[in-house]
C-alpha cells in the first residue's frame, strides 16, 4: 500500500463543495504525481461509473472509484471536507472522500489491497481517527495500515484475499466450546442447536470498493446477530467459489449485487434475498433477518428440490433496483423489461421485411408462401422468404412484450400467463394495449398464487404445474371474455387518431417524439417512444401515418451521436482525448441508429449534451414529419435510405437536427471555457486581448 498514497495524495482541507469538484481536486493531485495521465479521460471514466450508481455511504463517506486506461498504478486519494459533500448517501453528505483509481489492467495484488482498505472503511475506528489526524503524513499513514486506529490492536485478523471470507458468530464459537469434552465434566445429553447459516455473494460494477465493502458489513451484522456466514466477493481481483459442502449446509443466501452473480444456480433451491450491493453495505441487519424469516416461513427460490410456491427470491426488476422504491418506478421498470427482450424482435423483423420489400417492391406481402413455392434462382422468390420470416418475427412481438413483462415482476413463473395472454391479445386485435394489460395481469396472478400457503409435499410441483395451469386460466378467461375487447376497441380509436393527423398536428407529434428520442439516449422515455413508433408498422399493412411516426423516431435517434461527432471535429479543443475518440466510434453508432452513442458525453457533461440534443432532435422530428417522409423498416439508419418516402428530404431533416445540437454544444461549451478561463486569470490580470499593441509578449518555444 506505500506506493499507492501518499501524504501529497491527501487533502485535510478539501473545499469542493459538489462531487465532480471534489474527484477533480484530488484527481489533480494523483496527475501530479504522475499517476493519471489524461486528467479529463481520467473523470470522465469516474463519472460514468458515477452515473451507474452512487457513490455515498452512510457514515459520512465518498468513495468515487472507477477503472480507467488513464491510470498507471492503482492510486488512492483522499479528502476530508468540512461542510461535506453530497455523494447520494441517505444519511447525507460525506466528509471523507476517497477517490481510488485503478488500471484498466491492474494486478490482482494492487486491487487486493484495494479491497482491503474498502473493508477497513466499515470500521469505526478507523473512520475516527481520519476524522481526527492532524495533518496528511497521520492520515496517509492510516490508510497505508502503518498506524492502527483505536481498537485496532484487539480487531480480529484481516480477511483473506481469496474471495472468500468465513465468520463464525459468537453463537457458532460457543456451541463449538459446549461440544468439547473436558474432564471430570458430565457430557449435555444432547448437543445445542446450530447456529443459523448463510452463504453471500457480493459484486459491484468495479469490483473495487463496494463488493468488499458490503462483504465486511455482512460479516459484521453476522457476528452481532449471532450467525454464521461465509461470503463469496466476486470481485476485480476474481474470486474463489464457494465449497459446495458449505452452500448444501447453509440455512440461507443473501445476494447482494449490481452485476449478475455468477453461477447463481448454485443456490437455487435455499431462502434467498435478493438485492443490490448498497443494502448490504447500508442495512445488513435487516437483510440477515429478512433471510432467517424467509427460511422459517419455508420459502425457497425456483429451480432446486426446494422450490415453493412462496418464490424468496427477487425479481429481475427488484435485483436491479434500490430498496423503497415507489409503485409507479417499479411498473417503468415492469414494462421497460419487457420492451427490452421484444426489441429484438422489432429490430430482426422488421430489417426482413424492409428487405423484402426493397428486393421485391411493396407487392411482395401477396407473394404465396415460400413452402408452397420456392425458386432459388428468382430474386422474388428470395424477397418473398425474407418478408415471411419477418413476418413470423413480428408475430411474437406481443407475445413476448406480455411474457417478459410478468417476467419482471414475478421472474420465470410468469412467462406462461404473459405469452399466453400476449397471444391472447393478438387473437382479440387488442394489439399492443392488449399486451401490456395480459403482461400485468399475468404478473399480478402469478405473486397472487405464490402467496398462498401450500403442503411442503406439494411445493415442488407449484413452479411446474400448479402455478402455470392456474395463472394461464386465469389470464385467458380475464382477457378472452372480460377485457380484451375493450382494449381491442381502445387499439382502434388509437390507429384512428394516428390516421387523421395532419398538418401541424403531425408537426408537433413529431417534435414531441423527437424530444423523448434525445431525453435519456436508450433510456425507458426513449424506449418508450420506439415503442410507440414499432407498434404502428408491426403489422402486415401499416398505415401512412404510422410510417411517418416510425421515420421521424428513427430521424431524431440518429442526432445526439451524430451531432456530438460532428462537434469533435469542428471543435477538437473543447473536448479531452477520451471524448475526441469516442467522437469517431460516434459517426458510425449515430448513422446506424444506436443512440447510445451519445452517452458518454451525456454522463461527462449532461447539462450541456442533453437538452442540445433534445432540441435538435425535436428540430428533425418536426421536419421529417412535415416533409412526409415515411418508414416501414424499425431500424437500420442510413442503411435504409432506399426504403423510406422522401429520402433527400428525410436527410435533411437528420442534418438540420445534427447541425443545431452541434451549434449548441459548441455554444455551451466555449461558454464555459471563457468562464474557466477567466476564474484562472483571475481579476486582476489583464485580458490578452487588451495589452499594448507594443508591449513585448511571451513567445512560445
Amino acid at each position: 500500500m506505500s506506493d499507492m498514497t501518499g501524504a501529497d495524495l491527501v487533502d485535510l482541507d478539501l473545499s469542493a463543495d459538489t462531487k465532480e469538484a471534489a474527484a477533480r481536486a484530488l484527481a489533480e493531485r494523483m496527475a501530479a504525481r504522475g499517476r493519471v495521465t489524461d486528467l479529463e479521460g481520467f473523470l470522465a471514466d469516474v463519472a460514468a461509473r458515477e452515473a451507474q450508481l452512487p457513490t455515498g455511504l452512510d457514515g459520512g463517506i465518498g468513495i468515487p472509484h472507477c477503472r480507467s486506461e488513464h491510470v498507471t498504478a492503482p492510486t488512492l486519494a483522499f479528502g476530508r471536507s468540512a461542510r461535506g459533500i453530497d455523494f447520494g448517501a441517505a444519511d447525507g453528505p460525506a466528509d471523507l472522500v476517497f477517490l481510488i483509481a485503478a488500471p484498466a489492467g491492474a494486478d490482482d495484488a494492487h486491487l487486493t489491497i484495494l479491497s482491503s482498505l474498502a473493508r477497513q472503511l466499515m470500521n469505526a475506528e478507523f473512520t475516527d481517527a481520519l476524522r481526527a489526524a492532524a495533518d496528511p503524513a497521520r492520515a496517509a499513514a492510516l490508510i497505508r495500515g502503518e498506524e492502527p486506529a483505536a481498537g485496532d490492536e484487539d480487531s480480529a485478523e484481516p480477511p483473506s484475499a481469496d474471495g472468500e471470507d468465513s465468520v463464525v458468530a459468537p453463537a457458532a464459537a460457543s456451541a463449538v466450546a459446549a461440544t468439547a469434552p473436558a474432564t471430570g465434566e458430565p457430557q449435555p445429553s444432547a448437543a445445542p442447536e446450530p447456529p443459523f447459516r448463510i452463504v453471500a455473494v457480493t459484486s459491484c460494477p468495479t469490483g473495487i470498493a463496494h463488493t468488499y465493502m458490503a462483504a465486511e458489513s455482512l460479516e459484521n451484522a453476522a457476528r452481532e446477530a449471532g450467525v454464521e456466514i461465509v461470503v463469496e466477493t466476486q470481485g476485480s481481483a476474481g474470486f474463489e467459489r464457494l465449497d459446495p459442502e458449505v452452500i448444501a449446509a447453509a440455512d440461507g443466501v443473501i445476494l447482494a449485487h449490481d452485476v449478475p452473480v455468477r453461477e447463481k444456480d448454485r443456490f437455487a433451491g435455499k431462502p434467498t434475498v435478493d438485492t443490490g450491493v448498497k443494502a448490504a453495505v447500508n442495512r445488513p441487519g435487516e437483510l440477515i433477518g429478512e433471510v432467517r424469516a424467509k427460511a422459517a416461513r419455508g420459502e425457497a427460490t425456483a429451480g432446486g428440490a426446494a422450490g415453493s410456491a412462496g418464490t424468496a427470491a427477487a425479481t429481475p426488476v427488484e435485483r436491479g433496483g434500490e430498496p423503497g422504491e415507489g409503485y409507479g418506478t417499479r411498473l417503468r421498470k415492469w414494462l421497460m423489461s419487457g420492451v427490452s427482450y421484444m426489441v429484438p424482435f422489432v429490430a430482426a423483423g422488421g430489417l426482413l421485411i424492409a428487405l423484402g420489400f426493397a428486393i421485391g417492391g411493396y407487392e411482395i406481402d401477396k407473394a404465396p408462401s415460400v413452402t408452397d413455392h420456392f425458386a432459388w434462382a428468382q430474386a422474388d422468390s428470395w424477397a418473398a422468404l425474407f418478408f415471411q420470416i419477418g413476418g413470423v418475427a413480428f408475430a411474437f412481438l406481443v407475445p413476448v412484450l406480455a411474457g417478459y413483462i410478468a417476467y419482471g415482476m414475478a421472474d420465470r413463473p410468469g412467462l406462461v400467463p404473459g405469452f399466453v395472454g400476449g397471444s391472447i391479445a393478438l387473437t382479440v386485435n387488442a394489439g399492443f394495449l392488449g399486451g401490456l394489460a395480459a403482461g400485468l395481469i399475468s404478473g399480478a396472478v402469478v405473486l397472487a398464487v405464490q402467496r398462498v400457503r401450500i403442503p411442503k409435499a406439494l411445493r415442488g410441483i407449484m413452479p411446474v404445474v400448479v402455478i402455470p395451469l392456474i395463472s394461464a386460466a386465469v389470464v385467458g378467461f380475464l382477457m378472452f371474455v372480460v377485457i380484451g375487447k375493450p382494449i381491442a376497441s381502445a387499439q382502434e380509436a388509437m390507429t384512428d387518431w394516428l390516421d387523421g393527423l395532419s398538418g401541424a398536428n403531425a408537426v408537433l407529434l413529431g417534435a414531441l417524439l423527437g424530444l423523448m428520442m434525445c431525453f435519456d439516449l436508450g433510456g425507458p422515455v426513449n424506449k418508450v417512444a420506439y415503442t410507440f413508433a414499432t407498434a404502428g408498422i408491426a403489422v402486415s399493412d401499416p398505415s401512412d401515418s404510422a410510417m411517418k411516426i416510425m421515420a421521424a423516431v428513427m430521424a431524431a435517434g440518429m442526432v445526439p451521436p451524430l451531432a456530438m461527432a460532428l462537434a469533435t471535429t469542428v471543435r477538437a479543443r473543447l473536448f479531452n482525448a477520451a471524448e475526441r475518440e469516442n467522437g469517431k466510434a460516434a459517426w458510425v453508432l449515430g448513422a446506424s441508429f444506436i443512440s447510445e452513442g451519445a452517452i458518454p458525453f451525456a454522463a461527462a457533461d449532461p447539462l450541456r449534451v442533453i437538452p442540445s440534443s433534445m432540441v435538435g432532435g425535436a428540430v428533425t422530428g418536426a421536419l421529417s414529419m412535415a416533409f412526409d417522409a415515411t418508414l416501414r423498416a424499425p431500424h437500420g439508419g442510413i442503411f435504409v435510405v432506399p426504403l423510406i418516402g422522401n429520402p433527400l428530404l428525410y436527410l435533411v431533416a437528420v442534418a438540420a437536427g445534427v447541425c443545431v445540437t452541434t451549434a449548441l454544444v459548441i455554444a455551451l461549451k466555449g461558454l464555459r471555457k471563457q468562464a474557466r478561463d477567466s476564474v484562472t486569470r483571475g481579476p486582476g490580470d489583464a485580458d490578452p486581448s487588451t495589452r499594448t499593441p507594443g508591449a513585448k509578449q511571451p513567445v512560445s518555444a
